[in-house]
């Protein structure tokens, strides 16, 4: 190595050495958009109750559920979580019953259990992105969803109307034609 590359080394080394660190709160606050999988107890449960044992995303057949780094603070680290914009939860239901510690809790594939313990989130449409309230008609999310016509439900041109009982799967985000999605699901999991 010659002086040049020496010292430029060294200095960058000694700018990291002085640069301030995050602060413990920086550093676990969740910073991305995300989603638990189906049945997840609130985040502060689910964090203590998770072993990171990676079971839940191996039995995924639709290959939503991935694992945190360290892009979302060190409390988050091998955790399961799913962007529903890149690959949604199909409700198989199959990740609560590999669950070794009951962090993602069994739950029946059957609409009504789901209905009852399934809290992943809320989806929200903006009415200045969807077609369907711009007078062209859509209804893409509105197939998507596995709960039609008690999660969603369609209006005239068939603009989305979501109903308080929607589960935040994140089928009608992923299935979206727009770009941004006019579609997005607000995360339940973020209130411990």
């Amino acid at each position: 190595m010659d002086r040049r590359k020496f010292i430029k080394a060294m200095g960058a080394s000694a700018a990291a050495l002085v640069a301030p660190l995050p602060t413990q709160a920086a550093r676990n606050k969740p910073s991305l958009r995300y989603l638990r999988p189906p049945g997840a107890h609130k985040e502060a449960e689910f964090l203590s109750k998770c072993i990171r044992c990676g079971q839940c995303g191996e039995t995924c057949p639709n290959r939503c559920i991935k694992f945190f780094g360290f892009e979302n603070g060190i409390a988050s680290i091998g955790t399961p979580y799913i962007t529903p914009r890149e690959k949604a939860c199909i409700l198989c239901m199959k990740c609560g019953d590999v669950c070794p510690t009951g962090a993602i809790p069994k739950i029946e594939r059957e609409a009504n259990e789901i209905l009852e313990k399934v809290d992943m989130g809320l989806a929200v449409v903006d009415e200045e992105l969807c077609l369907s309230f711009q007078g062209k008609t859509c209804g893409v999310c509105y197939r998507a969803c596995p709960l039609q016509d008690v999660a969603i439900k369609v209006g005239m041109l068939e603009q989305p109307h979501v109903k308080e009982s929607c589960i935040g799967c994140g089928l009608c985000e992923r299935s979206c034609i727009q770009m941004p999605q006019a579609i997005r699901i607000q995360p339940a999991r973020q209130e411990a």
